[in-house]
């Protein structure tokens, strides 16, 4: 029967029909009763009973959102009609029954065909019905497309796409190795195509650099990507650039720089980033103007790294109050206070942070709102957060291409979910070309500084530098 549950779990839903219900109280629909012995188990040969109903529900909403669709379809157009008297948009049956595959698992689909003999105006040719719901040829969700370069990059090859998706969801429906190939080629394209475009029209005010190790290899070394994702004026996220390379090396950052001068960045105000990373020579050749900002997160872990654990409790503590101090003037002295602490017995430690007072602090010149997004390379960590610092890395060679195609479609699903910073409308004001005459963006800053941001910064910088 159309619509309904499989027959042999039938017997396992049982409606309290008869039974009486307490006053107040609702009567529940359905209740589950127990089976024969070890029938309420799982068969290990099988899905469960809760995925099938699972299944089963999505195919019966899915099934009656089609035919929703189509009726309000059919409807729109009902008073067309040729010159019999005819309407010319009527249902015609179904389509054949095909699998799509959805986070559910995969579910059969019988679409609802219209028959539309109306005609374009235009062209001449036949008006089409085109279900938003369920795309001809969709076989799978995009959900379940953007699953494919995360288990890439954790080093499952694309040839072990097909078996272990067809395993947890029950199908591999729509995951033939032909059509993950050809989803690969897709996404190589779209990646050179990014890899390419203009940068000229693109303010990148705020930028944040990192290089992720993930869970592939090129030849003998583990694939390093390197991430640039910045801040547009109107305070929106995306990304701006990512090539592989080595993440400690000047030069493979200078040339991921240079290319991008080329096709017409301009110099962000302030880069984060880490410590360690070769982004700072490169940074400093390329564009100079540029302000250097420390990543605290990175910081942090590298002055642990030089306590001995029964230190570190404290120091976390020590560090979060020059981090999360309230201004410049409260951060130095929380400075003093973890140098005065830890200096004398763990002088390396200490230096990881006097040595850099500078550029950790550089934070405190920009607007107030803002200091929880410069103070870390976040927007890059979250993004590879499930796929960095693997220590079990897949033996097979992988595919550079292949690689930075996965990373691509990994970030660009993420970019979608990113949100402005907090106070976009100040980020324009940190270039002052780009603000309008009638923007404000006076005001000062925390620890009693005045004149405004965009003052402070053109006393740190040439005007010519900020140049549109």
């Amino acid at each position: 029967m159309e619509g309904s549950y499989p027959p042999d779990h039938l017997d396992r839903l049982s409606s309290k029909a008869g039974v009486p219900t307490p006053v107040g109280k609702a009567r529940p629909v359905l209740t589950v009763v127990p089976g024969p012995a070890g029938a309420d188990q799982p068969s290990p040969d099988g899905p469960s009973l809760i995925d099938e109903l699972v299944r089963e529900g999505a195919r019966r909403m899915l099934a009656q959102a089609l035919q929703a669709e189509v009726d309000a379809y059919i409807a729109q157009f009902a008073g067309e009609r040729d010159e019999t008297g005819r309407r010319l948009v009527v249902r015609n049956g179904s389509h054949q029954p095909r699998e799509v595959l959805t986070s559910a698992g995969a579910v059969e689909v019988t679409a609802p065909r219209v028959n539309d003999r109306r005609t374009d105006p235009d062209t001449g040719e036949r008006r089409r019905f085109a279900s938003a719901i369920l795309p001809p040829w969709c076989r799978k969700t995009p959900k379940v497309t953007e699953v494919l370069p995360l288990l890439y990059l954790h080093g499952l090859s694309s040839g072990d796409f097909v078996p272990a998706l067809g395993q947890f969801l029950g199908s591999s429906a729509g995951l033939s190795a032909s059509t993950v190939t050809k989803l690969t080629q897709t996404w190589k394209a779209e990646q050179r195509a990014f890899a390419a475009r203009d940068l000229s029209s693109a303010d990148y005010v705020y930028l944040w650099a990192d290089g992720i190790h993930v869970n592939i290899r090129l030849e003998e070394h583990k694939l390093c990507l390197l991430v640039l994702i910045g801040v547009r004026a109107d305070g929106g996220k995306e990304l701006v650039a990512l090539t592989d390379g080595y993440r400690e090396s000047c030069e493979s950052w200078a040339d991921l720089l240079r290319d991008c001068a080329r096709r017409g960045m301009r110099a962000p105000v302030p880069a984060v980033g880490d410590g360690a990373l070769g982004f700072w020579g490169a940074l400093r050749e390329v564009f100079p103007t540029t302000r250097e900002r420390r990543c605290w997160v990175h910081k942090t872990a590298n002055v642990l790294a030089a306590l001995p654990k029964s230190a570190h409790p404290g120091a976390k503590k020590a560090l979060a109050e020059i981090w999360n101090a309230e201004d410049r003037r409260h951060a130095l002295d929380a400075v003093r206070a973890f140098e005065a602490a830890y200096g004398a017995k763990f002088g390396k430690a200490a230096a990881k942070v006097t040595d850099d007072v500078d550029v950790l602090l550089a934070v405190y010149d920009f607007p107030a709102e803002q200091w929880i997004h410069l103070r870390t390379t976040n927007p890059i960590e979250s993004t590879f957060a499930t796929v960095r610092h693997r220590t079990r890395v897949t033996r097979r060679p992988g595919s550079r291409a292949a690689g930075l195609a996965m990373a691509f479609k990994l970030i660009e699903a993420a970019q979608d979910r990113w949100r402005a910073v907090n106070g976009p409308h100040l980020v324009a004001c940190q270039v002052p070309g780009l603000v309008e005459a009638e923007f404000s963006c006076s005001g000062g800053l925390p620890g009693g500084r005045g004149g405004g941001v965009m003052d402070l910064v053109l006393d740190r910088r040439d005007e010519a530098e900020f140049a549109v």
